[in-house]
């Protein structure tokens, strides 16, 4: 499969800021994902303890990236709060991008407009800000149809206001369905769409989101670049895609991409990142992070050299539209 324009270009530099779409913001290429900081051992596996979390923030801020993405939902709360307890210690950075999304209500799935802005009040008591420059709607399609997202006294109509009022400087949409997501960008509403787990070396789905946020100067945040560590571990270690059971299609496919991979003896960890922050069409990739070491980390993946022709070669192994995830 052709592999288009993006064969002829390079990996940007991963601290070089880039256009956040038309917001007038600018962030590095790589946003720093902090779902695993909330510790959620029944997700991943492992459990993160509070100095650790905190030292992981401390690091962000001292660090190359100035994009850091967060959630009402991730632990409860508990997300929210240790970076919050870093802020109340030293204060955003200047230049710093910091994100948060809205969520349901966990307990009753409330997802309405009056939920919206009390989910929004709680995600700025946690961080301790009285203002965020990106506030996403979070998985509207586990709680609510698009016609009630979009109805007036929504949950889309609150967080427009949110943006009137000055809580939040710019708006997006953050989901998982390619379609769905479609929909809420061609509303013209929204700054910034996140997109998980559909543009990776394996899926992807994302391509026509990809090409409209971009034609409408709408930021794409692509997330999940590894699958949910299939990307990094292999399908043997990590045989879940997308945090859940996935069939030998595409863990076949990632046998495959591996075994080229070590061929040209690049990390296959290397090229899934690469894959997405050399797309000139996504604004910035979110990569989690869980301890200091992992923003290091991050930093020599995105510089490892990758000859251009192995991208052609790890094309050749992508699954068929029907092992995908929509």
């Amino acid at each position: 499969m052709p592999h288009d324009a993006r064969d002829d270009l390079t990996v940007p530099d991963p601290a070089l800021r880039r256009p956040f779409g038309r917001t007038g913001l600018a962030v590095t290429p790589v946003c720093v994902g902090t779902s695993p900081l909330a510790s959620m051992p029944g997700l991943y596996g492992y459990e993160v303890g509070e100095e650790r979390a905190r030292a992981t923030v401390e690091a962000v801020f001292d660090g190359p990236f100035n994009f850091l993405d967060t959630s009402n939902n991730y632990g409860g709360g508990s997300a929210e709060r240790r970076i919050g307890a870093v802020i109340r210690h030293r204060g955003v950075p200047a230049g710093f991008v910091l994100a948060t999304k809205v969520d349901a209500d966990t307990g009753t799935g409330d997802f309405s407009g009056e939920r919206v802005r009390r989910s929004a009040e709680e995600s700025l008591e946690r961080l301790g800000v009285g203002h965020v420059p990106l506030l996403y709607l979070h998985d509207p399609e586990f709680h609510i149809t698009f016609e009630e997202a979009m109805a007036p006294g929504g949950a889309v109509e609150a967080l427009v206001a949110l943006r009137d009022a000055g809580v939040a400087g710019h708006i997006g949409i953050a989901g998982g369905p390619v379609g769905l997501l479609r929909r809420y960008v061609a509303t013209g509403v929204f700054d910034a769409v996140i997109s998980h787990n559909r543009w990776t070396l394996v899926n992807r789905e994302a391509g026509p989101l990809l090409d409209e946020a971009r034609d409408r100067g709408v930021a794409f945040v692509n997330g999940a670049p590894y699958g949910g560590g299939m990307l990094v571990k292999g399908p043997d270690a990590q045989p879940r895609y997308a945090y859940r059971d996935t069939g030998e299609p595409v863990r076949n496919a990632v046998r495959a991409m591996r075994r080229v991979c070590d061929a040209h003896g690049v990390p296959l960890a290397a090229a899934a990142l690469q894959f997405s922050l050399r797309d000139p069409r996504i604004a910035s990739t979110i990569v989690g992070v869980s301890e200091p070491e992992r923003l290091e980390e991050t930093l020599r993946l995105a510089a490892t050299p990758i000859p251009p022709d192995l991208w052609d070669e790890l094309d050749r192994h992508l699954p068929s539209p029907a092992a995908w995830l929509d």
